[in-house]
């Protein structure tokens, strides 16, 4: 399940997301996939599948992942690797802040 949050508090600890893995959070009822690379750079998308809108589950094996229909997501760009997923997953500035990363 995703973790709840406000915007005043960050979104998420950079030590609180693994290395090329991710955290799903919600922010002020935003559901946010949050990624990290194993080279420390930190992205974040809409964690709403553009298939269907489900919440996708974060990276697995090297993507995101919806489980609900199996679509799949590139980490660093939010692109399409796997549909049935045809528009990649919305970007969501970001900016890293005393180790929190937070809105842009």
């Amino acid at each position: 399940p995703a973790a709840k949050g406000s915007a005043s508090d960050g979104i998420v600890a950079v030590a609180d997301i693994p290395a090329d893995g991710s955290v799903v959070k919600i922010v002020d009822d935003r559901k946010i996939v949050v990624t990290k690379s194993a080279a420390g750079q930190v992205h974040a998308f809409s964690a709403v599948c553009t298939h269907s809108g489900c919440t996708v589950k974060g990276v697995e094996a090297g993507s995101i992942l919806c489980v609900c229909h199996g679509s799949q997501f590139n980490p660093v760009t939010g692109a399409v690797v796997q549909g049935p997923a045809q528009t990649p997953l919305a970007t969501i500035p970001v900016q890293v802040r005393n180790g929190i990363v937070d809105f842009a």
